[in-house]
């Protein structure tokens, strides 16, 4: 099969990619094939595939008419330096466009010379968790003013976990806060992660972005509130199964719009020439009837800025 125009890879997410494909040069009708690449789970990933079949639906691309789509999960097997997916399809080709979306920190990670002038063959959508995670700490503190020490858990093995943490050993100082750092690398860790945060009598915890919490949101929800720690996630899935809060990017929107750079591209576009998006819309979630479990009175500056409360 020739390289054309029309070939292309979509790269959703930390997880989730497309790579869409000219038909066979034999085939009278060239439709472009897109395969869906995702480091999750099944089931994780087709959740936030909708919003990006969604949005080339809403671009005139309909699956099964003038668009094929095809779906590959590697459950967390995919292993490889920068953001997993996006990283493994950039070591398999430098020649078919890729797109990404929910990238961490995609200069940092080589997958972009930089946002406004991407170069080579990838391109899409960051979702700048390094810059946000001191945020993320502010906003907890925000919650459990009376905090002065914060549990970190996060995960060695998933790349972007160490910029972040590097962003929140910055802001504890200021903060007056001392860390509280225990390693997570599968689900089996979590009992042990969180009883060491209560034998150093953590205040409260934060929990880094990765795999491993996104596909085990329940049980890592339910340990946390049975350990009474008011925790903060990147997340909101976490905070819908009972976590206290969550502050990132709206990812639905973030594969929605991954779907325009897809369709851009079959349009002729190059993606050395696309500039990569930052995030547009942030959303701070509470879980109000989670506070109250835990005996906090959240302010109510708090509440007014958060975009959804939970009760």
């Amino acid at each position: 099969m020739r390289i054309g125009r029309t070939r292309l890879i979509a790269a959703l997410s930390l997880g989730l990619f497309a790579w869409a494909l000219a038909a066979d040069a034999q085939q009278p009708t060239k439709i472009p094939r897109v395969a869906v690449l995702s480091d999750e789970t099944p089931a994780l990933a087709a959740k936030f595939f909708e919003p990006f079949a969604q949005g080339l639906s809403d671009l005139g691309w309909i699956e099964g008419q003038n668009v094929t789509i095809e779906r590959r999960y590697a459950e967390g097997d995919i292993v490889a330096v920068g953001t997993p997916a996006a990283r493994a399809a950039k070591i398999a080709t430098e020649k078919i466009p890729i797109v990404f979306a929910r990238i961490a920190d995609p200069v940092g990670s080589g997958l972009v010379t930089a946002l406004g002038r991407p170069g080579g063959n990838l391109t899409g959508l960051t979702s700048q968790s390094r810059e946000l995670a001191a945020k993320r700490l502010e906003l907890l503190i925000a919650a459990v003013a009376s905090a002065k020490r914060v549990g970190v858990l996060w995960d060695p093995n998933f790349p972007p976990d160490r910029p972040q943490l590097t962003e929140i050993e910055r802001a504890a100082p200021v903060l007056n806060l001392q860390l509280l750092l225990a390693e997570v690398r599968g689900p089996d860790d979590f009992e042990t992660a969180l009883r060491a945060m209560a034998e150093q009598r953590a205040d409260a915890l934060i929990v880094l972005p990765g795999e491993v919490f996104d596909a085990n949101s329940q049980q890592i929800a339910d340990l946390t509130a049975k350990a009474r720690l008011p925790t903060m996630f990147q997340r909101r899935e976490l905070v819908e199964a009972g976590g206290l809060m969550s502050y990132g990017p709206d990812y639905p929107d973030m594969y929605r719009r991954a779907a325009a750079y897809v369709d851009k591209i079959l349009k002729g576009a190059k993606p050395a020439d696309l500039p990569v998006e930052q995030p547009t819309k942030l959303e701070l979630v509470i879980n109000l009837k989670t506070a109250k479990a835990l005996g906090l009175t959240m302010p109510y500056t708090l509440l007014g800025c958060a975009d959804e409360v939970i009760e």
